[in-house]
């Protein structure tokens, strides 16, 4: 394997420089491990002799997508228990009947499904969560479903109800049971955390209602709504449980771990899913930007700033951690900082 250790660091130590984010964690690994690893920053501004640690909890984000929803619904499908491509409305009684029962899991893994593009929970359906649920599966489609690729946070959130009624269990059981707990994802959970994993979680962005930086509640205000668990967003992490989920899932047959998913489940969601549409899409994973087919890097990111990316066929995997939304949404300045640490992570 290669990397540049020295610009890696360089590059990330920049972008605290450049406020692109207050502080960042970062690794690069293969099948049997981490091979390298830093952190750069502070975990607060305001807290300025508080370096970022290694073992910095972070707001995952939408790497909930990932941790939660699709390892979930790779245990199920590997079970037996789910056909991707059986419109829901023929085993799924809630959505019998509605628009989303014509729609296949399989749409909504690939982002096809034509669910609406915004969540807007809230302003279509109040604040109760059975309500915010019968609205959901009850909507009209945004457009026919297999005609275009477009990613909206709704298709984790239909899949996450769907595993709850496939599983009859919580989201946040089903994934720690069938997950977390075989992986030893230790510090993996949904919040609010308690109090003592909240003291070691990097702040990110500035709540109104309180003019303090949210720290140990999800950013995603869907998963707030929610009560933290939902299958948008509302996880947490840390590096180790992270480097132990991408290694698992280099060699899922070597490991002395046995998550709910495994080989065929993986394979399947790291090859293009679908056909000619653009942009390319895996099984909620996507190619890396700026890769070719054949380098076989993909990735998911996180709106707080978080991001994995793994490659098969290079056996390698990288995780960037940052609270980049401390100080502002615009993506740009990370966009770059992640397109440059892939670039030389994957060398």
């Amino acid at each position: 394997m290669t990397y540049d250790r020295d610009r890696i660091k360089a590059l990330l130590d920049e972008g605290v420089r450049d406020k692109v984010y207050p502080g960042a964690v970062w690794a690069v690994g293969d099948a049997t491990g981490i091979l390298a690893q830093g952190a750069t920053g502070v975990l607060d501004p305001d807290e300025p002799d508080e370096p970022m640690r290694a073992n910095t909890v972070f707001d995952a984000a939408s790497l909930t997508k990932i941790l939660a929803v699709w390892s979930s619904i790779g245990a199920l499908w590997e079970d037996g228990t789910l056909d991707l491509n059986q419109p829901l409305g023929t085993f799924w009684p809630e959505v019998a009947g509605h628009p989303l029962g014509t729609v296949t899991t399989q749409q909504l893994l690939t982002h096809t499904a034509g669910v609406p593009l915004r969540a807007q929970l809230k302003n279509l359906y109040g604040t109760n969560p059975e309500e915010i649920r019968r609205g959901v599966l009850r909507e009209q489609l945004h457009r026919t479903p297999g005609e275009a690729v477009e990613y909206t946070d709704r298709a984790s959130l239909i899949l996450g109800y769907l595993a709850e009624h496939l599983s009859g269990q919580p989201l946040d059981q089903l994934a720690a049971t069938r997950t977390w707990h075989p992986l030893s994802m230790t510090y993996t959970r949904f919040g609010p955390l308690p109090a003592d994993l909240a003291a070691r979680c990097a702040p990110t962005e500035l709540d109104q209602d309180t003019d303090t930086h949210l720290k140990g509640v999800a950013h995603d205000f869907s998963a707030r709504l929610l009560g933290g668990v939902c299958g948008i967003a509302g996880a947490f992490t840390v590096l180790d449980d992270l480097a132990a989920f991408l290694r698992y899932m280099l060699a899922p047959a070597a490991s002395r771990f046995r998550a709910g998913f495994g080989s065929e489940w993986i394979t399947r969601s790291l090859t293009i899913q679908t056909g000619q549409l653009q942009p390319a899409r895996g099984l909620f994973w996507h190619p890396a930007p700026g890769t070719t087919a054949d380098e076989d890097a993909w990735v998911h990111y996180g709106f707080t700033g978080t991001g994995m990316w793994i490659s098969p066929n290079k056996d390698r995997w990288a995780v960037l951690l940052t609270n980049k939304l401390y100080y502002t949404r615009d993506r740009g300045p990370l966009t770059e900082v992640r397109n440059t640490f892939r670039e030389l992570t994957f060398s």
